[in-house]
C-alpha cells in the first residue's frame, strides 16, 4: 500500500476503536488503482465532526461546516469528512444544506463519477458499489446516477469531466457526454476562478488534444471565458505539434494564433494570476516580433533565458516543426554570452554621468543599452576601462 495510506492507517485505526466507520475515498483511492502518484489522501468517517474533536486531541475546523476537520496526528495532517447527504443545490454550484449521515453508500451516492465513489478499508479492501473499479479497468469516465442531475447539481463537474479525459486519457460513456453537450450553457454560473483552476489542469494533461476534441463536439468551449471559446482556435491547436508544450506555452500559442491586440483584456477575462499575465505578455510580443526577424546575441540577451526559450518553442511549433533540441542550444548560447544582465555590466549610470559631465536623462539609459550591445556583440570587454575608453572613441 502507498505511503500516504500507510501513515493514515493509524487515523483510521483510532477512529474505529471509538467504534465508527473509516475510509480513504475519492482521487487518492482512483489514483491507486491507476497507480499514479498520490500526494494526500482524504478520509471519510461515520462520526461526526464534534465526535472526531474528541477523539483526537489536536485538530483544526478547516471546514467544519462541510463536516471536515484537519486531524493532526503524528506530526502529519489528514482530512477527515463525515459522512453526508446533501439537499437541492443553488445555481448549480452549492447544496442549500448538508446533512452528517452514518451511511457510506449514501455518502458516495452524491460523489461525481464512478471513478471517485470508490471507498477503501485500512486493509486495502474496496466498498464500490456503483462500480468505479470496471470504469478503470474500461477508461471510462461516468457518472454516479443519471448524469444530467450529476451536471445540474454542479455545473463545474462537466469542466471536471473533461479535465479527466486530459489528465487520464479516458473516454467519456455516452450518456455522460450527451448530457455535458445538453447542459453545458450551466457553466455560466460558475466563477470564472473554478473553470480556471480546471482549465489550467487541463492543460496540463497529456491528453489535452482528447480533451478539446470532447470540448468541440459538447460546444462547451463556447462558454469559456476567451481565446478558447474560439472553434477555429482549438482546430488551430489541434493541427499543431502541442505535445511537448507547457501550459503557460499553450496559452501562449493560443493567445499568438488569435492574432488580436486586446492580448490583455482576454487574459485578464480567465482572471490569470497578474504575474503569469505579465510573462504572457512579454513572450507574445517577442512572438510576433519573432515572426519577422532572426535571433541575434544581443535579442537572446533582451529577452532573457527563459522568454527566448519559451518564444522559438512556440514559434516554431506555430509552423509544425520539431522542438526537443531547442532547449539545449538556446542553454549553449546563454553559456557563451559575456553578460546575463545589466547588473552584469562593470559600469553604473553614476560613472557614466561623471564621464560624461552631463546632467542625467534619458540619454544615460541609451548609452548603457549602446555598451550593452557591444558587449554581448565582443566589441569591447565588460571592464570598466575598457568601456570608458570604447566610450570615448
Amino acid at each position: 500500500m502507498n505511503k500516504e495510506f500507510l501513515a493514515a492507517i493509524p487515523v483510521l485505526e483510532k477512529i474505529e476503536k471509538a467504534g465508527f466507520e473509516a475510509y480513504f475515498v475519492g482521487g487518492a483511492v482512483r489514483d491507486y488503482l491507476l497507480n499514479r502518484e498520490i500526494h494526500d489522501v482524504d478520509i471519510a468517517t461515520s462520526a461526526t465532526p464534534l465526535e472526531i474533536k474528541n477523539i483526537f486531541s489536536s485538530t483544526v475546523d478547516v471546514g467544519i461546516e462541510h463536516g471536515t476537520i484537519l486531524v493532526l496526528y503524528n506530526g502529519q495532517g489528514f482530512e477527515v469528512t463525515t459522512f453526508r447527504s446533501e439537499s437541492d443545490y443553488e445555481d448549480h454550484r452549492r447544496p442549500q444544506t448538508v446533512t452528517f449521515i452514518r451511511s457510506l453508500q449514501e455518502d458516495l451516492k452524491r460523489r461525481d463519477f464512478t471513478m471517485n465513489a470508490i471507498a477503501m478499508d485500512r486493509t486495502g479492501q474496496l466498498i464500490d458499489p456503483f462500480h468505479g473499479e470496471s470504469a478503470i479497468e474500461q477508461q471510462i469516465i461516468e457518472t454516479v446516477g443519471e448524469a444530467s442531475e450529476r451536471f445540474k447539481e454542479d455545473a463545474l463537474r462537466v469542466m471536471r469531466a473533461i479535465r479527466f479525459v486530459s489528465q487520464l486519457g479516458f473516454s467519456l460513456e455516452k450518456k455522460t457526454e450527451i448530457e455535458m453537450a445538453n447542459l453545458a450553457s450551466l457553466l455560466k454560473h460558475i466563477s470564472v476562478e473554478r473553470i480556471t483552476a480546471e482549465m489550467i489542469k487541463l492543460l496540463n494533461g497529456t491528453y489535452r488534444d482528447k480533451a478539446f476534441k470532447i470540448a468541440i463536439d459538447t460546444n462547451l468551449y463556447a462558454f469559456w471565458p476567451s481565446i478558447f471559446n474560439d472553434k477555429k482556435i482549438i482546430q488551430s491547436i489541434l493541427s499543431l505539434p502541442i505535445e511537448p508544450l507547457s501550459e503557460m506555452e499553450l496559452w501562449i500559442l493560443s493567445l499568438y494564433l488569435t492574432n488580436q491586440t486586446n492580448s490583455n483584456e482576454l487574459l485578464k477575462k480567465w482572471k490569470l494570476p497578474s504575474k503569469k499575465i505579465q510573462f504572457i505578455l512579454r513572450a507574445y510580443q517577442f512572438l510576433f516580433w519573432r515572426r519577422e526577424n532572426e535571433w541575434t546575441h544581443y535579442d537572446y540577451y533582451r529577452a532573457g533565458k527563459e522568454i527566448s526559450t519559451v518564444v522559438e518553442r512556440v514559434y516554431q511549433t506555430s509552423l509544425g516543426k520539431d522542438i526537443l533540441k531547442i532547449e539545449s542550444n538556446i542553454e549553449h548560447i546563454f553559456k557563451q554570452l559575456p553578460i546575463l544582465s545589466r547588473s552584469d555590466l562593470k559600469i553604473t549610470g553614476e560613472e557614466i554621468l561623471k564621464w560624461y559631465n552631463k546632467p542625467a536623462g534619458p540619454w544615460v539609459k541609451e548609452v548603457i543599452e549602446q555598451i550593452e550591445k557591444a558587449v554581448i556583440h565582443n566589441e569591447v570587454m565588460n571592464d570598466a576601462e575598457e568601456i570608458k575608453r570604447w566610450i570615448k572613441s
